[in-house]
């Protein structure tokens, strides 16, 4: 079971209406107009967005230079008016940023961050080197900008320090059971690309005691099946206590492959003896994005026909 003592990590002050959330874009640049768009939702919301001018600059591929970047992110960190961090979009680049960012001004002024895809990176690093709570769940020039991109149920309970609130997946849901069971652990995850990609660097993922969370996009079965050998080789499994896995939009080789992505990622991970759920709407997904606390105690159980995941700790602190 999990204790307290993995789990007595810095949690982020709740968000409150009113509140000033920054945008930082740690990666790749992003769609002027999609970005205004998530920005008018997040007032909708009753938040208040800020934003350096520096955030349009481009180079190359990059929302900016590395430089520019990881100083606009420490910069929003630093500041006692903004109580949360959104990120615009992934894309590419947050990895250039970890050896630049000093991990001990972002643990001194801990707020909620919160993204996913390429931000990846940051988030584990931050959950695991600065021992903060993060947050995978929409972005602004992405989930925000879309009339149905945000699930604002899992938003508000966990960035307002909601206690034991759950996930209650019925097959309605698109969530399905792989093997049942039930675990407790420490949430934990991202994107599985930027998973893997941590490995062999100091800024590997450490993955003992959790419940597992892994989600990709438009990446093909075997290249799925590459990855999680990956992972499984790398003793990156041992101890994983649940795995869950998310949407995996677009993760086909062809229209009628004739197997079905299940069947692949079981082959990997049906013999750990563990629960395994697929198709949380976490990250890459067509709808309604989830909101998922990164670094709690979570419940995940895994029945024959339905699935439920329960945070078991408030995920922010209020005042």
């Amino acid at each position: 079971m999990a204790t307290r003592t993995q789990t007595e990590r810095i949690k982020p002050p709740a968000l409150r209406p009113g509140d000033k959330i920054g945008i930082i874009a740690p990666a790749s640049y992003f769609n002027r107009e999609e970005f205004e768009a998530g920005c008018a939702a997040l007032r909708e919301l009753g938040y208040n967005p800020v934003y350096e001018d520096s955030i349009f600059d481009r180079d190359l591929y990059f929302a900016g230079t590395t430089a520019r970047r990881a100083r606009e992110l420490e910069n929003l960190f630093a500041r006692d008016d903004v109580k949360a961090i959104i990120c615009a979009r992934g894309g590419y680049g947050s990895n250039y940023l970890l050896p630049e960012l000093d991990i001990r001004k972002i643990s001194s002024k801990p707020k909620a961050f919160i993204g996913y895809s390429d931000n990846t990176s940051l988030q584990t690093y931050f959950c695991d080197a600065a021992n903060m709570v993060t947050f995978h769940g929409p972005m602004v020039a992405k989930d925000f900008a879309k009339p149905d991109g945000v699930d604002i149920e899992s938003w508000t309970a966990a960035l307002t320090g909601r206690d034991n609130w759950r996930f209650n997946f019925e097959a309605s849901s698109g969530v399905k059971p792989l093997a049942e069971g039930s675990a407790e652990g420490v949430l934990y995850g991202g994107c599985l690309s930027m998973l893997v990609a941590s490995l062999g660097t100091p800024y590997e993922i450490r993955t003992q005691g959790t419940i597992f969370f892994i989600e990709d996009i438009a990446a093909k079965p075997y290249q799925i099946d590459r990855m999680l050998m990956h992972l499984k080789l790398a003793g990156k499994l041992d101890g994983v206590r649940g795995i869950i896995f998310g949407e995996m939009l677009d993760c086909v080789q062809t229209a009628n492959q004739g197997y079905s992505l299940e069947e692949v990622v079981m082959r990997v991970v049906g013999d750990l003896g563990v629960p395994v759920a697929y198709g949380l709407r976490s990250g890459h997904v067509s709808r309604q994005n989830m909101t998922l606390p990164i670094g709690v105690a979570a419940l995940l159980n895994v029945g024959g026909k339905s699935v439920s995941l329960e945070i078991l700790e408030p995920a922010t602190t209020r005042a």
